[in-house]
């Protein structure tokens, strides 16, 4: 009877939300089996494509609504790369923007009412961070050979301890992909708990559901701003990684 009585009471699972499930069925996944991750990666593609490509194609010297979106969008991280990574890194805005609309749409896709955020979870955002650690480290030795090893060198400070600074610029170094992936997924899986733990106390009762309610469009409102932050910091820490590769001299 206890156990009936504890079972009818009020449960929620806020992390449920993050699970990874097939997509037909099944328990097993394989890294062929179509999941709701997979699904929601592939809607946030569409979703690009309608914008950028579809939603530009009759271009005017007066813009629509998704024309003016769409270069609202090209124009701010064109001037982030530019101002972070200098004109040399112009040449990489693609890699660049490519990076930040899609994270951004993830982030606000997983917003949605039965939705997945794709980018609450450490597999994907450990590989865009890896792409990003790898694809900086090739680069800043294709364009400065061992010079690019001056990054770890802090020639300012005194000789006795340049040694130690190397290896600690060397750690450092070696931990921008855990901290860039973590960054982000930590952000978004706390917030998006939060958000369903009010959710749920809102259809508890009359007495509390209001101030849940309340407390479902603040944290709603603050995913928001965080689902654009964290993509925007993700975006501007590689425009840094760049410029290091670019122009390694510490």
């Amino acid at each position: 009877m206890a156990a009936d009585a504890q079972s009818e009471g009020l449960q929620f699972r806020p992390m449920d939300q993050f699970k990874i499930e097939p997509l037909f069925g099944g328990d097993v996944i394989h890294w062929y089996t179509p999941t709701n991750t997979a699904m929601w990666m592939g809607i946030a593609v569409i979703a690009i494509v309608l914008l950028l490509v579809v939603g530009t194609r009759r271009r005017a010297i007066i813009p629509n609504r998704t024309q003016s979106i769409a270069e609202l969008a090209y124009g701010f991280v064109h001037s982030m790369v530019e101002d972070v990574a200098g004109k040399e890194g112009l040449k990489y805005f693609p890699y660049v923007m490519t990076l930040f609309i899609f994270i951004v749409f993830s982030n606000f896709l997983g917003l949605l009412p039965m939705s997945f955020t794709t980018t609450s979870h450490i597999a994907v955002t450990v590989v865009l961070a890896l792409l990003v650690f790898v694809s900086v480290t090739v680069l800043g030795f294709y364009k400065n050979g061992l010079k690019f090893l001056g990054l770890f060198w802090v020639s300012s400070a005194p000789l006795a301890l340049r040694p130690v600074l190397a290896v600690i610029e060397i750690i450092s170094y070696m931990a921008r992909p855990v901290s860039h992936s973590i960054r982000l997924a930590g952000n978004l899986m706390a917030g998006h708990a939060v958000l369903k733990v009010f959710a749920t106390f809102a259809g508890v009762g009359l007495a509390i559901a209001p101030l849940a309610l309340l407390g479902v469009v603040g944290m709603f409102a603050m995913e928001m701003l965080v689902s654009f932050i964290q993509a925007y910091v993700f975006t501007i820490l590689t425009c840094v990684y760049l410029k290091d590769a670019l122009h390694p001299s510490h």
